[in-house]
């Protein structure tokens, strides 16, 4: 019964998550058959840029999946719309921030590229053609997470499913059609983001309509709701902040060892992120399952979950390892042509197979915590990972090289998903009194 909730929930995600690396493979694949190494840097550092932005503001998904569930489990629907009312407003007045200070932010981040002047070039096209689409992303984010905490997987998969075909339909036409290369892959990006958020309001008003008479904005403002509502988001930004800081200066470390190591790096990271995706399927099952438990106070559901969640993320960390050790050739081909860059990435092909090993965990207790609003001890253990993650870097970069900055990627998601662990019971424990 347990595993029939858990894959009624994982399952869509995971489709729906699949198509995001898929479409990160896509863009890394069209960049790649342009006919040189520094179009797929250019990808990489542009997309990273975004990374660091966008994934700052993952607490308008995050708390809102949570506060969702636990509102869904104790059957508050009037709770359940604040929390939709507060993220959507919150949403849009970042997106708006983040047009405001488009010009400051391209110019922060080119600071940190070490590439050359074209490569340089290339991602700025990137940067200012896709950042239009701040508020609508932000929106997004808002309506994903409350979808999952209304236990409603199936929604935020046809969304993300349409997003990314339409993503990858129009890069296409734009980059082979009219020929306009890194321009093409940033106008396709862009116009699906606007169009996504346009089917998010057409998906809510389909099948929540019902839900506007428990709309109540004298409640969307109560003082005590929104200190809980900011003081969770504000951990969860500290958290999230630390975590995109980490992928992000490993992409900029990357770009300063020379442009084909900078495109190498950015086809493994493409392993890592197809299993975190994958990954997340089961964390947001996760998320929505745990806020409805303590919602509804049932512990022994909640403890039963937790076990099973953990059983089945383990045999998917197994899967993706076997996988990662018979085909990476295979996957690689399908990335890039250039030989070059194929040949020198199989030299550091094995730290992707303990990617799924080392990283399983993390990714598991992160949605649990998510969906129990234990913000404060899931920022802690991300930040005490990511500065042991510096650490290892800097001290081992001279001997290491490359190898440096993978051996200190698996060893700063090994500490996150131990962490989690030993602080579970002190995390959960308090929320279901």
């Amino acid at each position: 019964m347990m595993d029939k909730r858990i894959f009624r929930l994982a399952l869509p995600n995971i489709i729906s998550n699949i198509t995001v690396p898929m479409l990160g493979m896509i863009d890394i694949a069209i960049a790649g058959h342009l006919g040189s190494a520094i179009y797929i840097g250019a990808i990489a550092l542009g997309s990273n840029i975004f990374n660091m932005v966008y994934w700052n503001f993952g607490f308008l998904r995050m708390s809102s999946s949570g506060f969702t569930a636990q509102a869904y489990g104790a059957r508050d629907f009037s709770e359940a719309m604040n929390v939709l009312i507060r993220s959507l407003l919150l949403a849009f007045g970042f997106g708006i921030l983040l047009l405001m200070l488009q010009v400051p932010i391209e110019k922060i981040a080119i600071r940190f590229i070490k590439s050359g002047p074209e490569t340089i070039e290339n991602v700025q096209f990137y940067f200012r053609i896709c950042i239009w689409s701040a508020p609508a992303v932000l929106a997004v984010y808002a309506f994903k997470g409350w979808f999952i905490g209304m236990q409603n997987a199936k929604t935020p998969m046809v969304i993300a499913i349409i997003n990314n075909v339409l993503n990858i339909v129009l890069s296409f036409i734009f980059v082979f059609g009219f020929d306009m290369k890194i321009k093409g892959i940033a106008f396709g990006t862009m116009l699906s983001q606007l169009i996504t958020f346009a089917i998010c309001i057409a998906m809510w008003f389909r099948f929540y309509s019902r839900m506007t008479k428990y709309i109540n904005l004298k409640t969307v403002l109560d003082t005590s709701a929104l200190k809980a509502y900011f003081k969770v988001n504000g951990d969860v930004f500290i958290r999230t902040f630390m975590l995109t800081l980490v992928t992000t200066f490993f992409t900029f470390a990357s770009s300063g060892m020379g442009e084909t190591i900078l495109a190498v790096n950015a086809l493994l990271m493409q392993f890592f992120m197809l299993f975190s995706y994958f990954m997340d399927g089961f964390a947001y099952a996760g998320e929505a399952l745990t806020g409805r438990f303590i919602g509804s106070r049932n512990h022994l559901l909640l403890r039963h979950m937790i076990k099973r969640l953990f059983f089945w993320g383990l045999v998917v960390s197994a899967a993706s390892a076997i996988i990662y050790i018979l085909f990476p050739n295979q996957i690689l081909q399908v990335l890039t042509n250039n030989e070059e860059v194929i040949a020198m990435t199989k030299s550091f092909t094995f730290w992707t197979i303990l990617i799924p090993i080392t990283g399983f965990a993390a990714f598991l207790w992160d949605g649990i915590y998510i969906g129990a609003t234990a913000s404060e001890e899931m920022r802690n253990a991300m930040v005490i990972s990511a500065i042991t993650f510096f650490v290892c870097y800097y001290s081992s970069k001279s001997l290491l090289g490359n190898n440096a900055l993978w051996l200190s990627f698996i060893i700063y998601l090994t500490v996150r998903g131990v962490i989690q662990t030993l602080w579970a019971k002190k995390a959960l424990e308090p929320k279901l009194r």
